[in-house]
């Protein structure tokens, strides 16, 4: 099996921000991560990282909210495109 694209979607705000999500499915668990799972989610501005989800290779799941970075439990895409929407709602200030 191959990796394959799940879920894409992109998006501006009027501000300028932007906010982009992949998610891939891939053959086997990404080094660090027990899914089938490897995903970027990214909001901010050109060059500025504002909130960002992934699982990058041998760091497993974790998340950026602005300075800072954390591990993220993940337990399904539905709940992190949700929790990763609702930190951009809080970091603009709508929540």
């Amino acid at each position: 099996m191959q990796a394959t694209r799940a879920f894409y979607d992109r998006g501006e705000f009027p501000d300028g921000a932007i906010v982009e999500m992949t998610i891939w499915r891939v053959p086997g668990p990404v080094s660090g991560s027990a899914h089938a799972f490897k995903y970027s989610l990214f909001y901010g501005f050109p060059g500025k990282r504002l909130v960002g989800y992934d699982n990058e290779r041998g760091k497993g799941d974790h998340r950026h909210i602005k300075d800072r970075e954390e591990r993220y439990a993940f337990s399904s895409v539905e709940q992190l495109v949700s929790d990763f929407l609702s930190d951009v709602r809080h970091v603009r200030g709508e929540s």
